[in-house]
């Protein structure tokens, strides 16, 4: 018996197909917000003249590549064949953001410039700041119960968006009311480095939880037995 059919053992075809439907659902609801993500804070990012903006609008395109090597997968027939790959991309995808936030934040720390004041970035780190983690928490709950682990390295992705979402939005407002332009530099190196850890694990394969414990949430989830489509 394959790896999938061992994490797949306890679900029925019916169930499989609605938990890789929800997925497919919650990484094209990613994709197009990201789309939108990107250009609004590159365009911010510009007219400001903040690299943390157009560092985040960067951030963006690379969430928007992770979910498209999920969806990729499972527009697969068998997407088990294509998690392998899948993984690969979006531990490339941590590493290229990473890569993207330290460079960033070092010019940052190292004076490159001072921000004007952003309202439009500050109202697009507050939304994303209550978008992104609904989407990951969803999705995760959804790949965790498949057993996937891409799509639930990829719902690491989109909370690890959340959270330089909140370092985005902590940046801006001290920026704005303290001048305190180095506040978000510094949260950013942390946050590269906790892209970097999710990066390896993704490579690995270690993103995905316990089967036992996937069943055991997903049976606490209210209609799970009813529910049919």
């Amino acid at each position: 018996m394959n790896s999938h059919a061992v994490r797949t053992a306890h679900l029925g075809p019916e169930r499989q197909a609605i938990l890789s439907r929800r997925i497919r659902l919650f990484v094209a609801a990613t994709i197009i917000y990201n789309v939108i993500e990107a250009v609004v804070a590159l365009a911010a990012g510009t007219i400001a003249s903040s690299s943390a903006l157009i560092a985040f609008g960067l951030d963006s395109i690379v969430e928007v590549l992770s979910a498209a090597a999920v969806a990729w997968q499972f527009a697969a027939p068998d997407p088990e064949r294509r998690e392998r790959t899948a993984l690969r991309l979006i531990a490339f995808s941590f590493f290229g953001l990473a890569l993207f936030v330290t460079i960033d934040a070092l010019r940052g720390l190292f004076g490159a410039g001072q921000p004007d004041h952003s309202p439009v970035g500050i109202t697009l780190a507050a939304v994303s700041l209550a978008v992104m983690p609904v989407l990951s928490w969803a999705q995760r709950r959804a790949g965790r119960e498949l057993g996937s682990h891409s799509a639930v390295a990829d719902s690491k992705q989109t909370l690890l968006c959340s959270y330089l979402s909140a370092v985005l939005l902590v940046g801006l407002v001290l920026n704005s009311t303290l001048g305190w332009a180095w506040a978000d530099p510094l949260a950013a190196l942390a946050i590269a480095a906790v892209a970097v850890k999710e990066g390896v694990a993704a490579w690995k394969g270690d993103s995905c939880c316990a089967p036992n414990a996937a069943v055991h949430e997903a049976a606490e989830e209210p209609g799970h037995a009813a529910e049919t489509q």
